[in-house]
């Protein structure tokens, strides 16, 4: 395999020629025959019997063609990659411009590129983290919680329905007094306040008595996904069987017993204000590291091909589907979602994430960032106690390469973050 020419043609692309030898033709012919011959069939033989000559007599000379330029394509575009001495990110617009015996498979393609990246003033970044302080209200909120937990759903009598509470109701649709499809439910259980129902639905209820029986006047949205229904008045005939409330404990040293390790209500509040404290400390410190990597990117000039940002919306969708256990052609099914909608809450993320890496490659390439067998060794250790596997599984599912890449970015972020002037402030 030999590249015939390589050319700047635009922003990160390069057009290349490349040619296979007659020699390597043949032997991809060869080795296509070689696997299709038992599943062919010629007049007079047996399947896998009829030689190669017979074959192509029959079938016609460039009957295994095809699949052997596909053949040499594929079994040597890493080669074509590496020789090209570029970094690539994408092949596009591959095109065989001859095919013989005699000259052997030429074609064509476009490589696109990694971007030139320039980068300046990444060291010494100033940015603000904003710490909350606790309060009693969000100490309060944490015991509510509590409390609601460990709550119980009771019925109540001798009240009307109030917000908060669940109305276990009968009810019908009528549209112009015709009952319309799907608009019929019995012992419903609905949660007032929840805003599950058409808008106005549930604060009609409130009021309501146990044995009540009355109507519900409502008009459908306008973009109701029924469109017999949308936009238009409804009358729901509906009867309150129950209401039903969360019967919540009492806040006491008692409670506090049941609920945790402490003994006063006292001790937790203060267990609570620590945790609370910690949690805010974090969210702190990540809200400062994101500033500080969007004070580096916009430090960054580069013109970054579009097909990087869709590369990396791959992977993430990849991620969410095996995180989700969920395939996407499935939720897409159920969900009535186009795959452009669905690829499309993934483009922000993908965009940052491209940036950063561009930023921080560039800086671990200014910094002469090294890493050492030492470095790749801890990390593989690491990696293999993380997810409690063998450290040779970890090496065969992570290459040396590709670990050290990771390593070299980890520690180029490092040198931001360490030389970042950051101002604690209290809100």
């Amino acid at each position: 395999m030999e590249i015939i020419s390589q050319n700047n043609t635009a922003t990160n692309t390069y057009a290349i020629d490349v040619k296979f030898s007659a020699e390597e033709f043949e032997a991809a012919i060869n080795a296509v025959y070689n696997r299709q011959k038992s599943r062919i069939a010629i007049p007079g033989f047996r399947k896998g019997k009829a030689t190669r000559k017979i074959i192509e007599s029959h079938y016609g000379e460039n009957v295994f063609y095809e699949d052997a330029v596909n053949s040499l394509y594929s079994d040597n575009i890493e080669e074509i990659i590496d020789k090209t001495g570029l970094e690539v990110v994408d092949i596009e617009n591959t095109q065989v411009t001859d095919v013989s015996r005699d000259n052997g498979v030429s074609l064509k393609a476009d490589i696109i590129t990694k971007p030139d990246v320039e980068i300046s003033d990444y060291k010494g970044l100033s940015v603000k983290k904003t710490v909350k302080t606790v309060t009693d209200e969000a100490i309060d909120e944490e015991i509510n919680k509590m409390r609601e937990r460990v709550g119980r759903i009771v019925t109540v009598e001798g009240r009307a329905v109030q917000d908060g509470d669940t109305a276990v109701i009968d009810f019908e649709g009528f549209m112009d007094g015709v009952a319309f499809e799907g608009g019929k439910g019995e012992k419903f259980p609905l949660e007032i306040g929840s805003h599950s129902f058409i808008a106005g639905f549930e604060e009609q209820i409130v009021g309501k008595n146990a044995g009540d029986e009355f109507d519900v006047n409502v008009t459908f949205p306008e973009d109701y996904q029924a469109e017999n229904l949308a936009g238009k008045p409804a009358v729901f005939k509906c009867k309150l069987h129950e209401i039903k409330a969360m019967d919540i404990p009492e806040l006491n040293d008692d409670f506090v017993k049941d609920v945790s390790e402490k003994d006063t209500v006292d001790e937790l509040k203060g267990e609570i204000k620590e945790k609370l404290a910690a949690q805010y400390a974090t969210e702190a410190d990540d809200q400062a590291d994101s500033d500080l990597m969007d004070a580096m990117i916009g430090n960054m000039k580069a013109e970054i091909p579009q097909v990087m940002y869709e590369r990396r919306i791959d992977e993430i969708a990849r991620e969410w589907s095996a995180r989700t256990r969920i395939d996407i052609k499935d939720y897409l099914k159920y969900t009535g979602m186009t795959m452009a909608q669905f690829r499309a809450n993934f483009k922000d993320a993908a965009k940052r994430q491209v940036e950063l890496r561009l930023c921080l490659e560039k800086i671990a390439e200014l910094e002469n960032v090294e890493i050492t067998a030492d470095d790749i060794s801890k990390e593989y250790d690491n990696l293999a106690e993380e997810y409690k596997i063998d450290v040779e599984n970890v090496k065969a599912a992570i290459s040396e390469k590709t670990l050290i890449s990771d390593l070299k970015i980890e520690k180029a972020l490092d040198i931001v973050k360490d030389s970042a002037n950051i101002e604690e402030v209290t809100e």
